[in-house]
């Protein structure tokens, strides 16, 4: 007869373990527990950054004797353009820049809207069509403000829209001093703002903008020109 060697009978660890300890979790177990940990984090950090940016656009303020070499506004309302066109009547600035109008927008047509008078805009306003988004109002700027020479710019637009065109504009010109001088949209100044659906997705939509504006600056995946005359020359 041959000779068998019987199996050797396998204990499971979890029956040597002391009573009262909880079972060990396997790998997936400990995973999906860390990875939920992880989205917890992380919405956290963007719930706390939107309170942060809602308090920062909600707060900002214009100053009291704004005073630079030169005005750039935004277009996006005509409420900028009229506060803007003000600063440059009062001296705040010594030139103004107009920054992505529509190319069918006629300097008359802008005048008429904000009651300028015809010298000063023959003498102190110019006007940008090259800019169609928030990069390019930046990169127009820039050469605006290289080509006249100025170091310090007051920039006009509304306060929500303020920490994306100052993050794009000191991206393209690091050196520039740019002054907020924001306008307040009217939805927002209510200390109860967030109860309003329409506020409350503009300011939604513009700190989604904010945070891929700030990766895409880190990493500068995803950038684009901007104006109108390089994307017109990459199609040819």
């Amino acid at each position: 007869m041959g000779h068998t060697t019987p199996n050797p009978i396998h204990q499971d660890p979890e029956l040597d373990r002391p009573a009262g300890l909880p079972p060990r979790r396997g790998p997936i177990r400990r995973l999906l527990r860390w990875g939920g940990f992880g989205c917890l984090l992380v919405i956290a950090l963007v719930f706390g950054g939107f309170l942060r940016f809602a308090d920062s656009v909600t707060t900002l303020r214009p100053p009291a004797e704004p005073k630079a070499d030169a005005i750039v506004v935004l277009t996006g309302g005509y409420q900028r353009i009229d506060q803007a066109v003000e600063l440059l009547q009062k001296g705040a600035g010594k030139r103004l820049l107009i920054s992505g109008a529509h190319p069918t927008t006629t300097p008359a047509q802008i005048r008429k809207m904000t009651q300028g008078s015809a010298d000063l805009f023959s003498c102190c306003v110019d006007i940008g069509y090259d800019a169609i988004d928030t990069i390019g109002n930046a990169e127009e700027a820039s050469n605006w403000i290289h080509a006249k020479g100025y170091r310090s710019v007051l920039i006009v637009t509304n306060n929500y829209h303020m920490p994306r065109s100052l993050a794009e504009l000191s991206y393209v010109d690091p050196d520039i001093e740019f002054i907020a001088y924001p306008v307040v949209n009217s939805d927002l100044k209510s200390r109860n703002w967030f109860t309003d659906p329409n506020a409350m997705r503009v300011m939604l939509a513009e700190y989604v903008k904010v945070l891929l504006t700030g990766a895409r600056n880190i990493t500068g995946f995803g950038r684009h020109t901007g104006l109108r005359s390089a994307s017109a020359s990459g199609q040819e």
